[in-house]
């Protein structure tokens, strides 16, 4: 069977969008279009008469509602169910409603009017907003302002949908995803939305596979065709070949083998069955993660990549605008910590329009960038440490290459620090300082950086990248990007030897790690935590409460021995059978 690389590649069928919520799934699409409202701008004569039906339309808008937030605590944790709760709210608002009955009685027009047109404002408040998060939240009013209209219009609406479809549509409102959940449906897909969408985090409370933010999936596919959905990579395939149906035919299986039982692990520690504890944290691209971070039972965030807060705006953000940002991050982990990267710009990741380098993955990247736009640097690590007042953010910098970048980083937060306490504003002075290892000359330091940091977190990507001299995107070179090098193997290990000489914790936060077939030579090279995709989480606890460090240590320490990457592969697969645990490689 191919790989999924090659599935993806050679795909000409695919419709990429936002993993909104993980899970595969393959079925029948239903293109789901609302009717459109029609608004009347007609004069009224009797003003009694519209309020009263203002006043019955807003009492069976909230009826709808309330049925629809008992499904949702049926359904769901009370935290989303919440999300109905709010809107409810919505339809007592004072000022809203009288704003809305006042009008009625100086316009003289149709309720309907001025019910869309004054809901209308608060959404353009929102749209025009630089936050995504509020972005999202003018689509959940404009379910709100058109259940008021429908209801004014004495409509209802009327879908007759087939259990167990995938559902394509433009949008989603959170009524909407919760409303087709009843039905069965499979899966969701849409034109719009992102994963701070409240229908993207439904899709996540219900385990419904999603993929958002398509741009043009209602114009692709026909309704009633099979399409699979990819809820873990962000692809929708159309007309499905007989070979994309038999790969993710065959994940969907291997995906229920091990999801028997997985429940249990959510809220169990990853400790090895001879007592070793494993931290599990999650990687996080963007604050819409929270959700799923948090009911995958990690431990913490191991890896926020801030730098994907600039592909959101396409700007960099104000010390306000990241304080915010880093707040609302903190408040929602509390009391588990998260470690925000320092902006990780260049190389295959943000760059400026008018800014071209020969080669960018050997120019100025990571903290070579911050170092040398220090204004910069300096934002964002205060809005950081402003940030740190609950005292569980740490602050990791990017691709360290000299100890001298980690002196002149910590002149720089110590400055800010000073600058802080003088404004009296309150932050953690004992905030954690951590580095990334990701390049040949930080690992071979790793005893010396040990002394300077209070935490290592190693990123196997661009260090295998860089060990290799592979670009990992190049199809001609692809096979030397080798996770089971001896190279790559003796490299982590030189790495957590140096760190263990001053105590120094060491994590792994690159794809590595979320290798299930990794995990037991991980802790056996004797890694105090493994940081990954939120999705694998449980999996990885299940595998580490499935063998004794003893016996990992033994296994790595062989592993070491060894000259080729099939000889490790080989020995892992062993270690696998000898403990009766089962065998997963890249679950997804």
């Amino acid at each position: 069977m191919k790989s999924f690389k090659e599935i993806i590649s050679q795909a000409q069928n695919k419709i990429p969008g936002i993993a909104a919520a993980p899970g595969i799934v393959i079925g029948k699409a239903y293109l789901f279009t609302k009717e459109k409202i029609e608004i009347s701008k007609a004069p009224i004569t009797d003003i009694d008469e519209a309020i009263k039906n203002l006043n019955e339309a807003l009492a069976q808008s909230k009826k709808e509602l309330q049925k629809i937030f008992q499904i949702a605590k049926e359904k769901m944790d009370d935290t989303r169910a919440g999300i109905f709760e709010a809107h409810l709210m919505i339809l007592d608002d004072p000022v809203l409603l009288n704003t809305i009955i006042e009008r009625i009685k100086k316009e003289k027009v149709q309720p309907e009017f001025i019910v869309a047109d004054e809901i209308s404002k608060y959404q353009e408040l929102m749209i025009i907003s630089n936050e995504s998060y509020m972005k999202e939240r003018a689509q959940d009013i404009e379910d709100i302002k058109n259940r008021i209209i429908r209801n004014l219009q004495k409509k209802r609406l009327h879908s007759k949908i087939e259990d167990g479809v995938i559902v394509v549509s433009e949008t989603l409102t959170p009524a909407d995803t919760l409303l087709f959940s009843k039905h069965n449906s499979l899966g969701f897909v849409t034109d719009h939305g992102g994963l701070t969408s409240h229908a993207a985090i439904i899709s996540r409370s219900l385990n419904i596979p999603a993929v958002v933010g398509t741009h043009n999936a209602t114009q692709i596919i026909e309704d009633g065709r099979i399409i699979i959905v990819d809820g873990f990579h962000g692809y929708v395939f159309y007309e499905p070949t007989q070979e994309q149906i038999n790969f993710y035919s065959e994940k969907q299986k291997r995906l229920v083998e091990l999801q028997k039982g997985l429940e249990e692990y959510k809220d169990k520690e990853a400790i090895t069955s001879d007592g070793k504890k494993i931290s599990v944290e999650a990687n996080v691209d963007v604050s819409g993660e929270i959700d799923i971070v948090i009911s995958s039972g990690a431990n913490g965030i191991g890896l926020y990549r801030s730098e994907q807060i600039l592909d959101e705006l396409g700007e960099f953000p104000n010390e306000e605008e990241q304080t915010t940002i880093y707040s609302k991050l903190a408040s929602r982990m509390y009391p588990l910590f998260c470690t925000i990267r320092a902006f990780d710009i260049g190389g295959d990741k943000f760059r400026f329009q008018d800014y071209k380098e020969p080669n960018p993955f050997l120019g100025l990247r990571g903290i070579r960038f911050l170092l040398e736009n220090e204004t910069l640097f300096r934002t964002q690590v205060r809005a950081i440490l402003r940030a740190s007042n609950h005292k569980n953010i740490r602050l990791m910098l990017p691709m360290v290459s000299t100890i001298d970048e980690i002196w002149r980083s910590k002149k720089i937060i110590d400055e800010c620090k000073k600058e802080l306490r003088k404004d009296k504003i309150e932050f953690d002075n004992k905030i954690k300082i951590g580095i990334m290892i990701e390049v040949p000359s930080a690992a071979v330091m790793a005893k010396d950086f040990a002394s300077e940091v209070d935490f290592f977190s190693i990123g196997t990507n661009d260090l295998i990248q860089y060990l290799m001299a592979v670009d990992r995107g190049n199809d001609l070179v692809a096979d030397l990007y080798q996770e089971f090098s001896p190279v790559v193997v003796r490299t982590i290990h030189h790495i957590v030897q140096g760190a263990k000489e001053f105590n120094t914790p060491v994590s792994l936060c690159g794809e590595m790690a979320a290798d299930t077939l990794a995990i037991p030579l991980l802790v056996g090279l004797g890694l105090d935590s493994l940081s990954m995709s939120p999705a694998t989480i449980l999996y990885a606890k299940r595998i580490i409460n499935s063998f004794s460090y003893k016996k990992a240590k033994a296994m790595a320490e062989e592993c070491l021995t060894f000259k080729t990457q099939h000889e490790i592969e080989e020995r892992i697969k062993k270690f696998f059978e000898e403990n009766k645990i089962t065998r997963t490689r890249n679950i997804i």
